[in-house]
């Protein structure tokens, strides 16, 4: 028996655990745990002051709510079946965790771009978080059942093939395969709409103006000659405004140590191309749903003079979501869990990519990873998509998420056990329909939590 034969008998056996239908049948745990709890619960080890700002956004509608579950829906994931086989997991798969952004070649691809909840775990978890955030974001739209489904569909299945069509290619295909934003505007041209192609053409320009110069040019502004990041808070705090003179210096003195001992992630030459950059400013800055309330410092650095700038991000990585449902990560290091999953997933990464662990002005040692604020990074707007378009685009995410996958995982054995049929398409759409069901009570239940006083939510600014 040769190695693919024991991949796809393996692939097959994992129905024995898990039949492909099996995956349409759920239902909340009777003893599943009250979903503000869980919210509440992640809020104590973060910054307090901007969990109500965090409750705000996740208010919004259920879609943002959604993007702040990942632990609510982690621990409904622990009580579905699963086929035995592992991937490198995303653990938060939802569509706006998708995007473009600029590989070391320049060139933009697209791709996963989330990852502070990568752990080994089942690659069914990161397509069932796909697909639901797919059926709830079309309600979100007000898209009929129909088309919701068809959308749904459209990305399960599109995950399906793009798993069998990863299976037939070598070790060394699967690792140079990357989705360049040049390829896909052609393949719009052939089997989309001009609105389509025109709409992938303005993500792409826009993309490509995101850089550190955009950065700077957004996020400060000159005193006494000297570029230094606005003030805008809750969103952008400087440093010199979080804390009194004696604190905010100590805690700049740490942040600089944190640069230091962080180059000793990269590879030699990214971090002889640090080397020739200087600190300039930090401010904190809150950054998406999910992750509002952890720690995110913005760094200004200046190369040769104030017009050759380098704004990193250093984000705060806590235990995964996934961690209290798997197993502890192998790292002791969360920032290196994070780089590391995300090396390992994506086809090509930021080359100031790294990781440190770093002590708090509060005695508290916490884990970061540091990346380039933007570089090329670009999204498509789903809350303007029409049918057609969102079915497209959820298309393009099960096509990365399954090459995400054949990277890190067995893609014959995942192959094998899809099969040709529609079976584990239609079972995921049934899923899909009734998680979108739960979520919408989840985002009741913070609703009345607010109302009721329970939790303190602010407008998103």
């Amino acid at each position: 028996m040769t190695l693919v034969d024991e991949q796809v008998q393996r692939g097959r056996e994992g129905r024995k655990a898990a039949g492909r239908s099996s995956h349409g049948d759920w239902a909340p745990a009777s003893d599943r745990e009250d979903p503000v709890a869980v919210l509440e619960r992640q809020g104590t080890t973060r910054v307090q002051q901007l969990l109500p700002l965090r409750y705000g956004r996740m208010l919004a509608s259920p879609f943002a709510f959604y993007r702040g579950a990942a632990a609510i829906m982690a621990a409904d994931l622990a009580g579905t079946s699963a086929s035995g086989i592992e991937v490198q997991a995303c653990g938060d798969a939802h569509l706006l965790n998708f995007g473009i952004f600029a590989a070391p070649d320049r060139r933009l691809v697209f791709d996963l771009n989330d990852f502070d909840e990568t752990l080994p775990g089942p690659w069914e978890w990161d397509v069932k978080r796909l697909a639901a955030s797919v059926e709830i974001a079309c309600r979100d739209r007000g898209f009929s059942p129909a088309d919701a489904e068809q959308a749904v569909l459209a990305v399960v299945r599109q995950y399906r093939e793009g798993a069998a069509g990863f299976a037939a290619l070598g070790n060394l295909d699967v690792w140079y395969t990357r989705l360049d934003v040049d390829a896909l505007i052609d393949y719009f041209a052939q089997t989309g709409t001009d609105a389509q192609v025109k709409a992938v053409r303005k993500v792409q320009q826009k993309a490509l103006r995101k850089t550190s110069l955009r950065a700077v040019e957004r996020l400060t502004e000159k005193v006494d000659g000297r570029l230094r990041f606005r003030r805008q808070p809750p969103v952008l705090v400087p440093v010199s405004d979080l804390l009194d003179a004696s604190d905010a210096e100590l805690l700049q003195s740490r942040l600089h140590r944190l640069l230091e001992s962080y180059r000793r992630s990269l590879t030699a030459e990214h971090a002889h191309l640090l080397d020739g950059y200087r600190v300039a400013d930090m401010a904190h800055k809150v950054v998406g749903v999910g992750s509002v309330g952890t720690r995110a410092w913005v760094i200004l650095l200046e190369g040769r003079d104030a017009g050759d700038p380098l704004v990193l991000q250093a984000k705060e990585a806590q235990a995964s979501v996934l961690e209290a449902h798997l197993r502890r990560s192998a790292h002791r290091s969360h920032g290196k869990r994070v780089v590391l999953g995300q090396r390992l997933v994506q086809a090509a990464s930021d080359i100031f990519l790294g990781w440190e662990r770093v002590t708090g002005i509060d005695g508290l040692e916490r884990d970061f990873y540091v990346r380039q604020l933007w570089d090329g990074k670009g999204s498509v707007d789903i809350s303007t998509a029409l049918p057609p378009g969102m079915t497209k685009y959820a298309q393009l995410c099960g096509l990365a998420l399954a090459r995400a996958h054949a990277r890190s995982g067995d893609r014959v054995a995942i192959a094998a056990y899809l099969g040709h049929s529609d079976r584990f398409d239609r079972a995921i759409a049934a899923f899909a329909r009734a998680y979108a069901d739960q979520n919408e009570l989840d985002h009741r239940a913070l609703q009345d939590a607010v109302a009721e006083g329970r939790i303190e939510a602010t407008p998103d600014v």
